[in-house]
């Protein structure tokens, strides 16, 4: 075993005209979680568990886009979505469409250890979250003014707008005048979304993965994208650990999570390789980026837009976050 490895995401697509100091926020708010892990991990916390409480602390944080400041659908609410995978076993958990859980990612471990199903949506699983006991709040709780004002920009424009706090009409770093990013053939105008996720493999060489979303500005009601889907947007086994996060439907197509791990077993690709193939070679025209661990206690990432907020750190001392491509 190569020691504990930890890596975490807020969202691939970073608009390369993002303010200086919404680039510190960012980075303040991925060291914070990373060293939340990180004394997790040093405390022999079990992969699964460092995942989900890391995650916990992303969706608590307004900034990025899940829990509370998740994007708003077309009516104005929000439809959040988030899934939690075991590596060893393979078990997992997810969830779609909660409008009054505060902590998505809990109810997707709650699925994965206290029922008898991998995945809960809409009205079921909000009866299962009352059930549980878990933490609810009004839809209210995770509305912010910034939010409102990207969807009436959205619903003016008449557009999908994946990124809530880049004005419509910005130079982005996926949306050129002579070829607009389409989304199943249909042109959209922004795109930054901004997804949560964590990897971990702690020291007993054990994978987990977790990844928590709001989705997109002004989706369609009901939409469901990559992150609850296992082997899409997620996926953990004995060898490594995955979250995805970027163009949902890109991501569905390519079942990106889960080739990772494929092409490090079949084709024998260590953990960076792995990432670099899967990036190159399975995203079609998509854009999308990634974070992974191994069982090795590696860690790697990769994405093929402008930026993505990251950040990861081994037991060997390495930490760094990072926005931009290095």
């Amino acid at each position: 075993m190569g020691g504990w490895a930890i890596a975490v995401h807020g969202g691939a697509g970073v608009d390369p005209n993002l303010p200086l100091d919404r680039q510190e926020q960012a980075k303040q708010l991925l060291t914070r979680c990373l060293n939340l892990g990180i004394s997790a991990l040093r405390s022999d916390l079990p992969a699964i568990d460092v995942v989900e409480l890391v995650v916990r602390e992303l969706e608590t944080d307004p900034f990025f886009n899940s829990g509370r400041g998740s994007a708003l659908n077309e009516n104005g609410r929000v439809e959040m979505e988030a899934s939690i995978m075991d590596g060893p076993k393979r078990r997992c958990g997810a969830v779609s469409g909660l409008s009054t859980v505060k902590n998505p990612i809990s109810l997707a471990r709650l699925v994965m250890d206290k029922s008898p199903h991998s995945y809960l949506a809409f009205s079921g699983a909000e009866s299962f979250a009352r059930q549980q006991g878990v933490e609810l709040v009004d839809n209210d709780y995770f509305i912010t003014e910034e939010n409102v004002g990207m969807l009436k920009l959205a619903k003016e424009a008449n557009t999908i707008l994946f990124d809530y706090r880049i004005p419509l009409g910005m130079e982005s770093c996926a949306a050129g005048v002579e070829s607009p990013l389409q989304m199943n053939g249909l042109p959209i105008s922004i795109y930054a979304p901004e997804t949560v996720g964590c990897v971990v493999v702690d020291n007993q060489g054990r994978c987990a993965a977790a990844t928590s979303t709001g989705g997109l500005m002004n989706k369609m009601t009901g939409r469901i994208g990559d992150s609850p889907l296992i082997g899409a947007g997620t996926y953990a086994c004995d060898l490594c650990g995955v979250s995805c996060t970027g163009e949902g439907e890109a991501i569905i197509r390519g079942t990106l999570a889960r080739e990772v791990a494929a092409v490090m077993e079949y084709k024998g690709l260590g953990l960076q390789d792995a990432v670099d193939f899967v990036i190159r070679n399975r995203l079609d025209d998509g854009k999308a980026g990634l974070i992974a661990v191994s069982n090795k206690g590696e860690v790697a990432c990769g994405f093929n837009c402008c930026g993505m907020f990251r950040g990861s750190a081994t037991e060997d001392g390495f930490m760094e976050v990072e926005i931009w491509n290095q």
